[in-house]
């Protein structure tokens, strides 16, 4: 299996401090918030390579950053040639380019470079491996404003997905779902059919509600923090839970 780490974003609500500097690259309790969760993925025993995809402004920090950094696993850098906010690919269209530019013919582990959890990735690995389908995550949320800022999902009693809505005005459950996905290798083509039928490329979650119409979906429900860094508040909270 491999792992793209989603980390191309500008972060623009987080400035000042990512104007110059990848919000992943941010530190939080001592080391980087990447570091944090490259170490809950080194534990998956299956996953053989790491692809962080980021952008022009910022592929060279990466690269310095690697150079600092000793992994278990073998960890590649690819700059998606985009330079701000108003060009960036969008984050489906980067796990394309991943999928494309390294010929990846295997399942695939994908998250976004900006979210800490508490949760073990490898229960996630485990759960897949028992239902052998696609699998997204999902926690419960009680607090409604925070479910109309995420992507909310309603499941059967086999933890099958049956709707996704990125952001709901009326959420139709308290299941949130954060940026963590396992890809069966076989649905690696589905993602560039996606893209040619002209669908949103940025949120990672608008490939869902496609992906349910094309197969079954499956969720793992976690319990736990989890934090997605998209504010200077958040990164505040974050720091105190975290650090």
């Amino acid at each position: 299996m491999k792992c793209i780490l989603l980390a191309a974003g500008y972060a623009t609500r987080l400035y000042p401090l990512t104007k110059d500097k990848p919000k992943s690259l941010l530190p939080v309790g001592g080391k980087t918030i990447l570091e944090h969760i490259i170490n809950k993925v080194e534990r998956i025993d299956t996953v053989e390579d790491i692809y962080i995809v980021t952008n022009d402004r910022f592929y060279h920090q990466f690269l310095d950053w690697m150079e600092q950094h000793r992994s278990l696993k073998k960890i590649k850098i690819l700059n998606d040639g985009t330079t701000n906010n108003d060009n960036r690919l969008g984050a489906i269209a980067d796990i394309q380019y991943v999928i494309e530019r390294e010929n990846i013919f295997d399942d695939i582990l994908v998250m976004a470079g900006d979210n800490l959890f508490d949760f073990k990735l490898t229960d996630f690995w485990n759960f897949y491996r028992t239902v052998a389908s696609d699998c997204i995550t999902a926690h419960e949320l009680t607090d409604t404003n925070e479910l109309k800022r995420t992507g909310v999902i309603e499941i059967d009693e086999e933890y099958r997905v049956i709707s996704f809505e990125e952001k709901p005005q009326n959420p139709k459950s308290n299941l949130a779902v954060p940026p963590f996905y396992i890809y069966a290798k076989d649905t690696l083509k589905l993602v560039d059919k996606y893209l040619q039928e002209g669908n949103n490329p940025d949120a990672p979650g608008n490939f869902i509600p496609w992906l349910i119409q094309h197969g079954d979906v499956y969720v793992y429900k976690f319990e736990g923090k989890r934090y997605d860094i998209g504010t200077l508040e958040s990164y505040e909270q974050a720091q105190k839970i975290f650090g």
